[in-house]
């Protein structure tokens, strides 16, 4: 099938890879542009792999702060050249990153930062959460059930304190580290979140405060 430099076009606009790796995939799918875009997609994924343990020491570091300034983020994303830091998607991207990070109070970037103290710590909450419910009911479980409760309940907490896997407030259908990881297969060039901080007003201190993390997402529906 000939693969004329319309549907070169079109294929470039929808992927945003280059022309020339959007004409092989098109000459591989046999002219099936979906087809081509899920080529393009795994192959640049691939990319992306390779890329992981490349040096990324440019980027920008972003601060977010919620209108009434009661809650503010700091986040350092980074990538390999000043030219991807300066870029539209990159900003959009580490806007992203600060959103998500003010919306849902994460605690670590990555599951390899949890210390094994953390997880012991969450494990012993989660059997005393067990245990008070047993008392409670009346119902002792065999304790390989309780084992297996408790590890179900630390994989999902897991999830749920780790920026890089936790699902976009603007996409829910994808997580930061999807997200990352398509950026970085578009570009070319490493996309990492290194480190940020989440400062919310009174944390910690005795005081009636509002639910800022739940005010954040809601305003993030309405943008």
């Amino acid at each position: 099938m000939t693969i004329t430099a319309t549907m070169v076009k079109q294929l470039r606009d929808r992927t945003g890879a280059g022309m020339m790796d959007c004409k092989n995939a098109l000459v591989e799918a046999g002219g099936d542009e979906d087809k081509a875009v899920e080529i393009i997609q795994k192959k640049g994924l691939a990319k992306a792999a390779k890329k992981a343990g490349a040096i990324a020491t440019e980027g920008a570091i972003h601060a977010y702060i919620h209108p009434g300034s009661r809650l503010g983020v700091l986040v350092e994303v980074n990538c390999q050249t000043d030219f991807v830091a300066r870029s539209d998607e990159f900003r959009t991207f580490v806007e992203e990153v600060a959103l998500q990070i003010a919306s849902m109070s994460p605690l670590f970037v990555r599951r390899d930062e949890i210390t094994p103290a953390a997880v012991e710590k969450q494990r012993e909450i989660f059997r005393g959460q067990l245990a008070e419910e047993e008392a409670q009911s009346g119902k002792k479980r065999p304790a390989a059930a309780v084992d297996k409760i408790i590890d179900g309940k630390l994989e999902k907490w897991m999830t749920e304190v780790c920026l890089a896997e936790q699902q976009s407030v603007r996409d829910g259908e994808k997580t930061i580290q999807q997200l990352g990881d398509e950026l970085t297969a578009k570009i070319g060039e490493k996309i990492a979140v290194r480190r940020f901080v989440r400062f919310e007003l009174g944390e910690g201190l005795e005081k009636k405060t509002s639910d800022l993390a739940a005010e954040v997402a809601e305003a993030l529906k309405g943008s």
